[in-house]
């Protein structure tokens, strides 16, 4: 960074610009506060691009306020630039102040984002435990760096009045706090006290009355506390939506809310009082601390320790556990006498959008709740829990949503000048971007496209986001799968605004979005791309999900693949994982092989017993069993035969997660490569691809049912051996293009089965010696979660290069 200064004296004076996520985030009083300690004149003021300082003094206390806006940027800013020029002297009898908004250098309304709600900050929660304080016990308190942000916003500009605080007037106090910049509720928009702001209250699901000191001494939010010990199941009206809550210690209290939400074997999520708790049920580790503590304040998943005393129907079928800490003060007082976890999982039946109305919510969860805690602030928009994860040492993404969503993220260079889009993402886990200003806005999670109530949600989100973010798209980007909600959707707003739009394909979309968030410059060697799934729309009608790709933002080509199975019945295939091994021992060694050599085994007990006659005429004429190169579906298959989920699924991807569970760890660290299940790696005869190929990972898997094998150890076996040849074809694919003009620039790993701990954490020990530059999930999840930002960086690329058309194409390497 350099600056040219102008010096009068030991004085200097300079423009500095500030970019990155700094409106709405309390910087301008940050920069106030600096700038009188650094003794410096000057203003400063919100622009079109970020903020805007004007500064004169002394020229060592220009450096060091410089210094201090990023070392002292407030909680939930993000600095990413400084930009630092010489500028005019001001008057030594000017003070600093806060200016109103530029643009241009002229006075006017700047067209800001909006910030992710924060988790309460330490300040606030010393206030809301201190019995002397003004704010003693009041759930809704908040100041500049934590609170509500999304959850309440409803237009713009971004003030009071469009918020769902407008109903309440502020007192005095909190009017003299909201004017002063040296204070940290300086333009605080949801500020309140007990005074003047909202109020929480308990309601019984029944609507009889009760006494209130007949559980608490002090107030209706304490009395949750003794509720959930007494085993019931509350209703809460959370930051984002309703929640459900139960002592997560008490299997029957936890067997009670999965019959009445009917989520049979879905892990819950827990919230914990503070860390202490925490450290009683999983092993924490410094990173996993640093996330759990973080202003986004996500649900963690971390490794289930032997001694904890979390009720084993919590999660079903896993080692691990999801935990957050609480992230609002109404939360923090509910948990203050409870030192065990409690369930928190979303207020909703299952797959419906979660209740963010009372009368909502008193209908729609009366079933289910036996208690409501209930407030009128009201809530402007769903929006659920984040959900990250460490895995190889790195804090990754698997939901953005509460803390982290809408942030945004900036597009790599030569991304500057792309025009405003709008892409829709896919079927399941959907979020939705905006592309504006060399900025992608990827929205918070919407949820599964599956039913009527999600889909408004979709629809209406994502008119709320152009208008908070004033987005006009120029044009659309959808999946190519042609019965996507949102392709459809996509489909209709292009027709009805007359726009372009670009069609991308699933797994490009993939690794576009890993190498957007990693700043893989816009033109850009090609990388190699993995994206592994469930499956997406290929090209001429093919299902793929196992794919290997040369790609740049605005082609790919396919390099490689999984073997094309068939999806026996079509998306039955996904709900019954047993369809996938049939389809799988027919492909690679047909039913009469199969008798031959493995009849004593229960798997064939258990396949004979299917109508086979129907199936295998299914396959043979191809009805509703089209042939998909699916990754995913090799994990269910696998999975089945060595007993999980074999004849059903309660959740998507149940089957690929309880196998990972499963893992025995001394077989996959200690145990000799040489036992892991071994796959070949031939060339399709129709296109001379080269491609996975199972059946010695079958042979091997099914000699070890024979012998009794542990499935815990037939489970490390697979990973490991399918991890070897994922890396395998790598080394095989990058030394071939190793000798052209244009060697891949990386290797980029994506789609929902990465999300899996084992296997990536398997193929990135195993690609280290290759010395590759990989590039993997950290903001953005892996899963579908993240395809909106992939299919934006697509087609802004094409339209930068005035190119709408897919651009693809399928060649041997």
């Amino acid at each position: 960074m350099s600056a040219v200064a102008e010096h009068l004296g030991t004085e200097r004076a300079e423009r500095i610009r500030v970019r990155g996520l700094v409106q709405g985030v309390g910087f301008r009083p940050t920069v106030w506060r600096l700038a009188h300690r650094h003794g410096l004149r000057g203003w400063v003021a919100n622009d079109g691009q970020g903020v805007t300082i004007h500064v004169c003094g002394a020229g060592e206390a220009v450096d060091a306020f410089v210094g201090a806006l990023k070392d002292e940027a407030p909680p939930l800013a993000r600095v990413e630039a400084i930009e630092r020029a010489a500028a005019p002297w001001l008057p030594r009898d000017q003070s600093f102040a806060i200016a109103a908004s530029l643009h241009d250098g002229a006075v006017a309304t700047v067209r800001t984002g909006v910030a992710p709600d924060a988790a309460t900050c330490a300040e606030c929660l010393r206030e809301v435990l201190d019995p002397f304080a003004r704010r003693y016990r009041y759930p809704f308190t908040n100041c500049t760096h934590c609170g509500p942000r999304l959850s309440i916003v409803e237009a713009i500009p971004y003030d009071r009045t469009s918020t769902t605080m407008r109903a309440f007037a502020m007192c005095a106090a909190c009017a003299s706090e909201y004017r002063d910049p040296a204070d940290r509720r300086f333009h605080a928009q949801p500020i309140a006290c007990h005074a003047c702001g909202p109020r929480a209250w308990l309601e019984r699901a029944d609507g009889a009355a009760f006494a209130l000191d007949a559980w608490t001494t002090l107030d209706a939010v304490d009395a949750v506390c003794s509720l959930l010990q007494r085993g019931q199941i509350i209703a809460i009206k959370g930051l984002g939506g309703f929640q459900l809550a139960c002592d997560a210690c008490d299997d029957a209290a936890v067997t009670r809310l999965r019959g009445r939400k009917g989520r049979a074997r879905k892990p819950f999520a827990l919230m914990v009082r503070d860390l202490a708790v925490a450290r009683r049920h999983v092993p924490m580790t410094a990173d996993e601390e640093a996330l759990l503590t973080s202003p986004a304040s996500p649900i963690v998943l971390m490794d289930r320790l032997a001694a904890s005393t979390v009720a084993d129907s919590v999660a079903p079928g896993l080692r691990t556990l999801g935990l957050m800490l609480p992230n609002t003060p109404l939360h923090h007082l509910m948990l203050k006498r409870l030192d065990r976890p409690i369930v928190l999982t979303s207020g909703n039946l299952a797959e419906e959008p979660q209740c963010i109305d009372n009368a909502e919510a008193r209908r729609r969860l009366a079933r289910i709740a036996d208690w409501f805690l209930l407030h009128d602030r009201a809530i402007a928009r769903r929006v659920d829990d984040s959900v990250q994860c460490v895995v190889a040492g790195v804090p990754r993404m698997l939901r953005r949503a509460r803390g982290t969503a809408p942030a945004p993220l900036r597009l790599p260079s030569g991304f500057e000048t792309a025009p405003a889009l709008l892409a829709l993402g896919g079927e399941l886990k959907n979020t939705f971007c905006l592309v504006r200003d060399g900025e992608a806005i990827l929205s918070h999670h919407i949820g599964d496209l599956e039913n009527a109530p999600t889909c408004a949600d979709h629809r209406a989100a994502i008119d709320a986001y152009g208008h908070l973010f004033e987005h006009t798209p120029h044009a659309i980007g959808v999946d190519l799968h042609p019965e996507y909600v949102s392709t459809k959707l996509g489909h209709s707003m292009a027709d009805e605004r007359t726009l372009p739009l670009i069609g991308v394909q699933h797994h490009h979309a993939h690794i576009a979005a890993c190498m957007a968030e990693n700043g893989v410059p816009l033109d850009s060697a090609p990388v190699l791309g993995i994206a592994l799934d469930g499956l997406g729309a290929g090209l001429d009608g093919e299902l793929w999900g196992g794919e290997f790709l040369c790609v740049d933002y605005r082609s790919f080509t396919r390099v490689g693949t999984f073997k094309p199975v068939a999806l026996l019945g079509g998306e039955q295939a996904m709900h019954e994982p047993w369809r996938n091994t049939y389809a799988h021992l027919i492909a690679e060694m047909g039913w009469a092989r199969f008798a031959m050599n493995y009849a004593e085994l229960d798997l064939f007990r258990f396949l004979d017993s299917k109508p086979r006659a129907l199936l295998d005429s299914m396959i043979a004429a191809a009805v509703n069993s089209p042939p998909c190169s699916s990754c995913g579906r090799l994990f269910d298959a696998a999975a089945a035969a060595a007993g999980v989920c074999r004849e059903s699924t309660r959740y998507e991807g149940q089957s690929a997660i309880e196998f990972e569970a499963l893992v025995d760890r001394p077989t996959l660290d200690d145990e000799s490569d040489e036992l892991a299940y071994p796959f070949a790696i031939p060339r399709l005869k129709s296109n001379g691809l080269p491609y996975v190929e199972p059946l010695p990972m079958w042979q091997a898997l099914l000699g070890d049912l024979i012998l009794a094998t542990p499935a815990s150890v037939i489970a490390a076996r697979f990973h490991k051996g399918l991890a070897i040849t994922i890396v395998r074809m790598i080394d095989k694919l990058v030394q071939r293009r190793s000798d052209q003009a244009t060697p891949y620039r990386a290797v980029v790993l994506s789609g929902g089965v990465f999300q899996n701990r084992v296997l990536l954490e398997q193929v990135l020990r195993r690609l280290e010696p290759l010395e590759l530059r990989v590039l993997t999930h950290r903001r953005v999840p892996a899963n579908d979660g993240g395809l909106a930002l992939g299919q934006a960086a697509v087609a802004a690329a094409r339209l930068l290069n005035q190119e709408t058309a897919p651009c693809a194409s399928a060649s041997p390497a």
